[in-house]
């Protein structure tokens, strides 16, 4: 059972990222002083899996280096919130805010990234293993040529370090496909949003290889995309795409 939260913790919820998190259906026990520990989740390949299109280099120092340094961070943060909780100290906590939602984005969006990628050869790499997703993309770019250009045009648009995805918005009864890219490591969180895959366009995720080449990078990312992953994120829920998370606690 998560534990109760006091009146400054409830402001504070507003906070799109740490929202998330805590709803991860595991303990915040405030007046313990404890605070949910991530760990960085195994890939569900190899480091040179992805090659040639990703190095086992880049992969390698991505994964055990930066998706780490992100997750330390983070178990930093929320344990010093914890503790400023405890002592009911509010500056602290306003001061914590922007390092959360940081280190928070840049796990969230590293353990969906690992999952919707997958090696060139596999069946799952291929768009057929994505029947009702694929249907969806042709109604609404009309072919999958149409999605990938209108898609590489938004990756190739951000401007310094961020991300591209392909998210399905629920309103009611209706949903729809779009094409968003965040900054830095803001992940996509809102209400009625689901990830169905996202593209990592900082520099660390193509520059050993690809150097200044971004374009090239962004073509040949396509090849190992996930699709059977992306089929089940599109049929599924946000609480079904985000389960990555809790299984890293």
């Amino acid at each position: 059972m998560r534990g109760t939260l006091n009146a400054s913790v409830v402001l504070f919820s507003l906070l799109r990222t740490f929202t998330v998190l805590a709803s991860a259906q595991q303990p915040f026990q405030y007046g313990e002083m404890s605070a949910p520990q991530y760990t960085l989740p195994s890939l569900p390949y190899a480091y040179d899996a992805l090659e040639p299109h990703i190095s086992a280099q880049i992969m390698e120092l991505h994964h055990s280096k930066h998706h780490q340094t992100y997750i330390t961070n983070l178990n930093a943060a929320l344990k010093t919130q914890a503790e400023a909780v405890h002592s009911s100290d509010i500056t602290s906590q306003v001061s914590l805010q922007r390092a959360i939602k940081f280190n928070a984005g840049g796990h969230i969006n590293h353990s969906l990234f690992w999952q919707n990628l997958a090696p060139a050869s596999s069946s799952e790499a291929k768009s057929s293993a994505a029947p009702e997703l694929l249907r969806q993309i042709n109604s609404t770019w009309s072919d999958e040529d149409e999605f990938k250009e209108a898609f590489n045009a938004a990756l190739l648009g951000i401007q310094g370090s961020g991300w591209g995805w392909l998210i399905k918005v629920e309103v009611g009864k209706e949903q729809r496909l779009a094409i968003v890219t965040t900054k830095d490591q803001d992940p996509v969180v809102g209400m009625g949003e689901v990830p169905i895959f996202g593209v990592d366009m900082w520099e660390h995720a193509y520059y050993l290889q690809y150097q200044n080449g971004k374009a090239a990078y962004v073509k040949n990312i396509w090849n190992v995309i996930n699709w059977k992953t992306a089929e089940d994120r599109y049929l599924g829920s946000r609480a079904d795409a985000l389960s990555v998370l809790k299984a890293s606690i």
